[in-house]
C-alpha cells in the first residue's frame, strides 16, 4: 500500500494525467533548441576575450592603428574603431539576417572610397593611392603648419616672387592648406625624405615662367635637407636653372622652354618679341636636355593666351617670318602631339616618371568672384569661399582637356609611357589673394610705389606669391613620387 497522499503510477496513467506533465516538458524543450542560439549570442556577445567600446584592450588596438599611420596619410573613413566579432553559428546569422532590415545599396561615393583604399605598391614611403583624386577638395586656413618655408629663409627665391619683401603687408595667402575630398594629402613636406628619394637623381621642371615660379617653390622646400655648403645653384643664360645638392648627388632643375616646341621666344632674356612664332614639329633642340631625366615635370599654357590664332612656320619655311596662322587650339594640339610622341619614343618608363602640370588660372576679372569693385587681383586677401558652380575666369578649359586627353595617350602608344597628369586649375582658381600683384618686378626692378598705387596697369595676376600656392602643387608632386617605389638610382650629369 503506498505512502498516504501519493498516487502510484500505474493510477496515473490509468487517469490520464501524465500525458499532461509530459507535453509540458517537451514544449520548454522545444523552445530551448528553438532560441537555442539566441541564448548563446546572449551569453558570448560580451565575451572577456574581446574588447569592448570602453576597455583598455580596445584604446590600445586603435592606438596601435594610430601609431601604424604616422607619416602615412590614409583614407578618411577607413582609420576608424576596430570591426566587432562575435562568436555565432552560421545559423543564428541567416535568422538574424532575416529579421533584420535590409541594408541600403552602397552609394557610388562609398564604392569609390573603397576602390581608393587599395594599397600602394611595396616600396613606397606614402600612402597616396594613384586612385586618389587630389584635384577636388577645399582650401583650410591652416596657421599651425603653414607656410612650409619661410620667405626670408629660403636663399633661392627672386625678386619677383618675394611679396612680403616687396611691401606686401597681409600674409594670409602664406597659411591655407589644400584639403582634397576622398583622402589627405601629406600634412607637410619631409625635405629628407623627398631629398633620399631624389638620390643620385635629377628633377626637372618644364615650361614657361609658371613652371619655373614652381621650381623655385621646390628648392625652397627642399633646402631644410641641404647642408650648408654643400649646394649651389647655376644659370645657363637663363635656359637651364640647376640647383646642384652635393651630399645627394642630386640636381632640381628649370628648363626654359615656354611652347615645348622651338619658337622665335626661346631666348629667356628678348623671348618679349611682338609676334611669337612656333614650329610645332620641332622639339628637338630643347629636349635633348631632358634625356635621361628621372622626373620630368611638364607645363605650357599662358603663353598662348594673347590671341586666338597662333603662328605657326610653314613646313618648307626657312624664316620665323614664314608662317601661318592656326587657330590656337589646333596649334596646342599639335605641339602636344609633337610632345607624347617623344615622350614615348625617348623616356624609359622603368626609370623615369612623367608628370603634366595643367593650367595655372589668371584672376583679371574679380566680378568673377562677386567684387565688381576690384581691381583685378590686388587687395585680395581671402581665397574664394563657400562659392558654388564654375568661376568664369577666363581659362581654355578645351586647351585644358587637350593636355589631360595627350597625357592619358601616351601610356596607350604602341610603347608604354605612363603619364600623371596634375590637375591644379579648379584649386588654385579660388585662390584670387595669392598673386604677386603689384608686390613684384617690371623689367627687373621692383615696382615703385607709384607704380604698386595703379594696380588697374601694373598688377601681376599670374605669377604666385611663396610661400603660397606652387607649394601645395609640389606638396600633390611629392605624394605621387613618394607613393610609388623607388626606381633605379641614376647618374647626375
Amino acid at each position: 500500500m503506498g505512502l498516504p497522499g501519493r498516487r502510484n503510477p500505474a493510477s496515473l496513467r490509468r487517469s490520464g494525467r501524465l500525458p499532461v506533465y509530459v507535453a509540458g516538458v517537451f514544449f520548454v524543450a522545444s523552445i530551448l533548441l528553438m532560441f537555442r542560439d539566441e541564448i548563446l549570442y546572449l551569453t558570448t556577445a560580451r565575451s572577456p576575450s574581446l574588447p569592448t567600446a570602453g576597455s583598455s584592450d580596445g584604446a590600445g588596438l586603435i592606438q596601435r592603428r594610430e601609431e601604424l599611420s604616422v607619416n602615412k596619410p590614409v583614407l578618411r573613413g577607413h582609420g576608424g574603431k576596430p570591426e566587432k566579432h562575435h562568436s555565432v553559428t552560421e545559423r543564428h546569422r541567416k535568422v538574424s539576417a532575416k529579421r533584420r532590415p535590409k541594408k541600403k545599396k552602397a552609394t557610388k561615393a562609398a564604392a569609390r572610397k573603397k576602390v581608393m583604399a587599395a594599397p600602394v605598391a611595396a616600396g613606397a614611403e606614402l600612402n597616396v593611392p594613384e586612385t586618389c583624386d587630389l584635384s577636388k577638395g577645399k582650401w583650410v586656413f591652416d596657421n599651425a603648419t603653414y607656410p612650409l618655408y619661410r620667405e626670408e629663409a629660403c636663399e633661392f627665391l627672386t625678386a619677383q616672387v618675394t611679396c612680403m619683401r616687396n611691401g606686401r603687408r597681409d600674409d594670409g595667402y602664406q597659411k591655407w592648406q589644400w584639403q582634397p575630398r576622398d583622402c589627405d594629402l601629406p600634412p607637410a613636406f619631409d625635405a629628407r625624405l623627398f631629398m633620399e628619394r631624389l638620390r643620385g637623381k635629377r628633377l626637372m621642371f618644364v615650361g614657361d615662367s609658371l613652371n619655373r615660379n614652381q621650381w623655385e617653390s621646390m628648392v625652397c622646400l627642399v633646402q631644410p635637407a641641404l647642408s650648408p655648403g654643400k649646394n649651389y645653384v647655376t644659370w645657363w643664360e637663363g635656359q637651364r636653372v640647376v640647383l646642384h645638392a652635393w651630399e645627394y648627388n642630386a640636381t632640381v632643375e628649370f628648363y626654359w622652354a615656354p611652347f615645348l616646341v622651338e619658337s622665335n621666344s626661346d631666348d629667356p632674356k628678348m623671348h618679349s618679341v611682338r609676334d611669337r612664332v612656333i614650329k610645332p614639329e620641332a622639339i628637338a633642340a630643347h629636349a635633348g636636355d631632358w634625356l635621361g631625366v628621372d622626373y620630368l615635370v611638364f607645363n605650357t599654357y599662358i603663353w598662348w593666351m594673347n590671341t586666338l590664332n597662333m603662328k605657326v612656320v610653314r613646313p618648307t619655311g626657312k624664316t620665323w617670318e614664314e608662317y601661318d596662322e592656326v587657330g590656337r587650339i589646333e596649334a596646342y594640339r599639335r605641339v602636344l602631339d609633337t610632345w607624347a610622341t617623344w615622350v614615348n619614343d625617348n623616356v624609359d618608363p622603368a626609370r623615369t616618371s612623367v608628370f603634366f602640370m595643367s593650367v595655372s588660372p589668371l584672376h583679371i576679372s574679380p566680378e568673377a568672384w562677386g567684387n565688381p569693385g576690384g581691381v583685378r587681383c590686388a587687395k585680395e586677401t581671402a581665397p574664394v569661399q563657400n562659392w558654388h558652380g564654375p568661376l568664369w575666369l577666363g581659362t581654355d578649359w578645351d586647351m585644358f582637356r587637350a593636355a589631360a586627353n595627350a597625357s592619358r595617350a601616351v601610356g596607350r602608344r604602341r610603347r608604354r609611357v605612363p603619364v600623371t597628369f596634375v590637375d591644379v586649375t579648379a584649386m588654385s582658381e579660388l585662390r584670387k589673394d595669392a598673386h604677386t600683384s603689384v608686390h613684384t618686378i617690371r623689367q627687373g626692378r621692383v615696382l615703385t610705389p607709384e607704380q604698386q598705387a595703379d594696380p588697374a596697369t601694373y598688377a601681376d595676376c599670374i605669377h604666385w606669391c611663396l610661400p603660397g600656392v606652387p607649394d601645395v602643387w609640389n606638396l600633390m608632386l611629392y605624394a605621387r613620387i613618394l607613393s610609388r617605389p623607388a626606381a633605379a638610382t641614376g647618374r647626375v650629369v
